[in-house]
């Protein structure tokens, strides 16, 4: 234990990127540039989040966002902050959030970057006001279109052309997950220094869990082979782990990152009245998707790895299995049904 101690004593965040960018020895530091920036972004978001209930930013802004849902004022929060410190870095041609309709340009003043990030600023924000865990998920795709600001073209990549993807939670210690598709590793902030410290290092997901994540109020609306699954999962079967343990908590980055660690499977599927999914396949399922597979999970719309889907619109939803690999193999003999 004390070994490890030392091990991780000033291994911050933004170490383990320079020593990551060692190993390329053509990078020009844009890259390095960007991630801390995202890291000053997240840490302004922390500290806002963990005054909520003493200022006035809990509650909604009664204003409705692209997706038809009650904007949150942390929501709103949230979203300028990372705008604001994201827009003049020079390292971004443009950015997508969940919370606008179209391409967020960076303004005229600002030199252009190599760069698009897409995000959703405050996953499960729906929770906010009962102080249940929310977070920040974020891709980072290289500009693929001649122009010098970004168009839709560079936004609407299939996952598998990030270059990096991450997450924070917003908890009882608020902690950063990323890959730059080397592995993944989460780092906690320590507030006492306003640093974040690798505390999980090469994350690896458990092969199979014994975790089952849905919002079975839904149940009844699911395709029939949906919900053989979950009534497989409740079986009692000892020598095979069943019945699994179902753990919701209504936020996608929060229940992502408890079966990232610990093992198991989430799910979110189609409507079988409208046919339709309701993740989001640029904000949520792309670089959730990347993570899992990076840390040797999976994730599929229930007939394809959603790294494969090419996305059609900025806002296109989807529907979303992700989890470890034997407990994905399992559900895809029922999909396939």
């Amino acid at each position: 234990m004390k070994e490890w101690v030392q091990k991780q004593v000033g291994y911050t965040l933004m170490k383990h990127i320079m020593e990551e960018q060692r190993h390329y020895p053509k990078a020009t530091g844009d890259f390095s540039g960007l991630f801390s920036s995202i890291v000053t972004a997240s840490k302004i978001i922390h500290r806002e989040v963990n005054k909520a209930g003493l200022v006035d930013i809990l509650g909604s802004t009664d204003q409705i966002n692209v997706q038809g849902e009650v904007v949150k004022k942390l929501d709103e929060y949230a979203n300028h902050v990372l705008f604001n410190v994201l827009d003049h870095t020079g390292f971004l041609a443009g950015m997508a959030s969940e919370e606008n309709a179209d391409i967020i340009p960076i303004p005229k003043r600002f030199p252009k970057g190599k760069y698009v990030i897409v995000f959703d600023p405050l996953d499960g924000s729906s929770n906010i006001d009962a102080n249940v865990s929310i977070g920040t998920i974020f891709g980072i795709y290289k500009k693929i279109s001649p122009a010098e600001d970004a168009v839709e073209e560079d936004f609407l990549q299939k996952g598998r052309e990030l270059i990096a993807a991450g997450y924070i939670v917003y908890g009882s210690s608020t902690i950063l997950v990323f890959t730059a598709g080397q592995g993944v590793n989460g780092f906690t902030l320590d507030p006492s220094v306003g640093e974040f410290i690798l505390s999980h290092p090469n994350i690896k997901m458990p092969e199979k869990g014994r975790i089952y994540s849905a919002n079975e109020g839904n149940y009844n609306k699911w395709e029939d082979n949906v919900k053989a699954y979950i009534d497989y999962l409740k079986e009692v079967d000892p020598a095979s782990g069943r019945p699994y343990k179902t753990r919701y908590i209504g936020s996608l980055v929060a229940d992502f990152h408890r079966n990232l660690l610990y093992g198991g499977i989430f799910l979110y599927p189609k409507d079988k009245k409208s046919g339709k999914g309701k993740l989001r396949l640029l904000y949520e399922a792309n670089p959730l998707g990347f993570i899992a597979e990076q840390a040797g999970g999976l994730a599929t719309d229930g007939a394809q790895n959603v790294l494969d889907l090419l996305p059609e619109s900025l806002h296109q939803r989807i529907p979303l299995f992700i989890g470890s690999k034997q407990d994905m193999e399992t559900l895809a003999g029922f999909l396939e049904r």
